[in-house]
């Protein structure tokens, strides 16, 4: 299988570089093609902007979507960002390694998809959701949190995770057409055991061999 991973963290000691280390050796020893982006190391730029584009569909007026568009038609983003649609492209699955944060993506994870998931290549007017370009592939999140599990239930303390994490399985993957997976979560990691935090670990290699043959789960429309 070909997976690709795209990691942020800006710490090599956290649990989720640990959980990145894991899944590149389970994956491999499995057999499968792994490509990894790792945006911190890569000092990966998170602002749209005109950098993110080599053509210039109107110098007047900075419109992301129409210079998208146009970029799209015309070989016209950035090597960077290239590179990177290239590779999602490529795979057969999409990881997504992140902490948490303010409910949603880390910044730069989320400049990532603003910039590489852009509209022309991976959607349009007539190419979402299940008509998406990325149609026939698979996603995954796999994220660590700040609280506990309880926190995370429908009446919990921050309320249901699935809800908190639809916006990116349902308004980012899916809308490009990837049929998504049971997300990899490991709750408050910073206040649990090191044998727990070993235990989530082979957890999440046991997963992980089998993951080819998993079926997506059913987000929900908004």
């Amino acid at each position: 299988m070909k997976i690709f991973i795209v990691y942020w963290h800006a710490e090599e000691k956290s649990f989720n570089y640990a959980m990145l280390q894991t899944a590149l050796k389970t994956l491999k020893e499995c057999g499968n093609e792994v490509k990894i982006s790792d945006l911190n190391r890569m000092k990966f730029d998170p602002v749209l902007s005109r950098k993110s584009f080599k053509t210039v569909k109107n110098p007047a007026v900075f419109n992301p979507v129409q210079e998208a568009l146009y970029a799209a038609r015309n070989n016209g983003f950035a090597d960077f960002i290239s590179e990177e649609m290239a590779k999602i492209e490529w795979c057969e699955l999409l990881i997504f390694q992140f902490p948490l944060w303010w409910f949603g993506m880390p910044a730069i994870l989320k400049g990532y998809v603003e910039q590489v998931f852009a509209p022309g290549r991976f959607f349009d007017a007539d190419h979402m959701y299940e008509k998406g370009f990325l149609h026939g592939r698979k996603a995954m999140l796999s994220l660590t949190t700040g609280a506990t599990a309880d926190a995370y239930i429908k009446d919990g303390f921050n309320g249901d995770i699935n809800v908190i994490l639809r916006p990116i399985q349902r308004g980012i993957l899916e809308f490009c057409g990837f049929a998504v997976l049971r997300p990899q979560i490991v709750y408050a990691p910073t206040h649990i055991m090191q044998t727990q935090r070993e235990n989530e670990l082979a957890k999440y290699a046991r997963r992980l061999v089998n993951i080819s043959g998993e079926e997506p789960i059913h987000t929900g429309r908004f």
